[in-house]
């Protein structure tokens, strides 16, 4: 008995209400989870979202990480030894074929010029005083000639001693020598007057290089020499410029998929698509126009270049980018997205709803990705629904019921239940 005059069991009594109620309400709760409930599974339909197979024409694709190369690139030198006057454009400007980019002073050439041009006045004049002196020769010669023979005939006759018939003899062979080194000093002349003018060209020619123009249409890079310094011939770099139009993406491809571009280059260009790292989603389109002769056995790839044309300038040399190459089209494969496609112990598998919002277990055969999607080779057909999330709840033969659509993922399908 306790103090108020009720016994303990009053107490315990009161205490083991509350106790047996819970329990009751568990026991109630649990009866109602227990299977035997709508669908094999029990518990009603299961919540989930679907997508369709779908088909279509996809491509066989390689994506890979390139790097962006100029087209050419040509260091431009000064090709004469002078004073630079004018730089004609900004660094950084492009500038086209033939156009006009540095000055150099050019009247030390002038100057040569001019003195070579006075050399070649004297020479020409020393050719036509040996041809007057040749001309007064050979009629000398003409004259001596007759004499000659006339002295010849009278000392025969004993009419002159041969004392006087010798000398005349011997003026005659001279002027014969005369006229023989009249033409040489005439051909001399003509050589010092063709050399002179040889170095006229020359001289022209190199000037010519005082004006130094674009041999490449491009971009020019930084200045390297300023106004007013002094350039030397073949040695000073005053700049470079980058063909970019077209330009080369240099990538490396696995060896494995060497047959493959080799196959299709023979069949064909292959087509590559580039995307830089500016946020502009349109690709840059081109060809694979160079394949390495040799695989990297330290990387196991081997070098592609493909030519693009650049047309709005976005690609620059040296920038890395996002390539893919397509190697062909598959026609009419089957897709779906990729997270319907769950891993089993026996393969990858996929729920499949059918007519009557039950689902079966599928295996399925998968070999690329497109994009957020799978190409299904075997296991599935077009227009077939598979579940796109909700798999872990799943077993084959249970019910599904398809979540509200508002609540359904970007880019899942929906479909009505029959």
């Amino acid at each position: 008995m306790r103090a108020d005059g009720r016994p303990r069991s009053y107490y315990f009594f009161l205490i083991s209400i509350p106790v047996l109620l819970a329990v009751g309400c568990t026991s109630k709760n649990s009866s109602n989870d227990a299977p035997g409930g709508k669908g094999k599974g029990g518990g009603g339909a299961v919540p989930i979202t679907i997508a369709k197979v779908v088909q279509r024409d996809v491509p066989i694709e390689i994506q890979v990480v390139g790097n962006v190369e100029a087209y050419s690139t040509i260091t431009v030198k000064s090709q004469v030894t002078g004073q630079l006057l004018t730089a004609r454009f900004r660094e950084g400007d492009y500038v086209k074929a033939g156009e006009l980019l540095f000055t150099i002073d050019r009247r030390p050439l002038d100057a040569q010029i001019r003195e070579a041009e006075a050399t070649l006045a004297k020479n020409l004049a020393q050719a036509k005083q040996a041809e007057a002196n040749l001309a007064k020769d050979q009629a000398q010669q003409i004259y001596l000639r007759a004499q000659a023979d006339r002295y010849s005939k009278l000392t025969q006759e004993g009419i002159i001693s041969k004392d006087q018939n010798d000398m005349m003899q011997a003026n005659y062979g001279a002027i014969n020598q005369s006229i023989e080194a009249d033409r040489a000093a005439i051909e001399s002349a003509r050589a010092d007057a063709g050399a002179t003018r040889a170095n006229i060209e020359n001289l022209k020619v190199q000037l010519s290089y005082t004006a130094i123009k674009s041999p490449i249409s491009g971009r020019t890079g930084n200045l390297n020499v300023k106004e007013g310094n002094l350039v030397t011939a073949n040695t000073t770099e005053l700049m470079t410029i980058n063909q970019v139009q077209p330009i080369y993406v240099t990538f490396a491809v696995p060896e494995a998929r060497l047959a493959d571009i080799k196959q299709h280059m023979a069949g064909g260009h292959i087509e590559v698509f580039v995307t830089g790292q500016d946020g502009n989603p349109a690709p840059e389109r081109g060809v694979v126009t160079f394949v390495d002769n040799s695989v990297d056995t330290t990387t196991g790839t081997i070098k592609v270049k493909a030519t693009l044309p650049n047309a709005d300038r976005r690609l620059w040399p040296g920038q890395f980018v996002r390539v893919t190459v397509r190697l062909a089209t598959r026609g009419n494969a089957a897709l779906v997205p990729n997270q319907a496609v769950q891993t089993g112990q026996e393969g990858a598998y996929v729920y499949v709803v059918k007519q009557d919002n039950t689902v079966e277990s599928r295996r399925v055969v998968t070999s690329i990705r497109v994009d957020q999607d799978l190409v299904v080779d075997q296991g599935l057909t077009p227009g077939e629904t598979v579940v796109l999330e909700g798999q872990l709840r799943l077993a084959p033969g249970m019910k599904v019921t398809v979540r509200d659509p508002s609540k359904l993922p970007s880019g899942a399908t929906r479909r009505p239940k029959s």
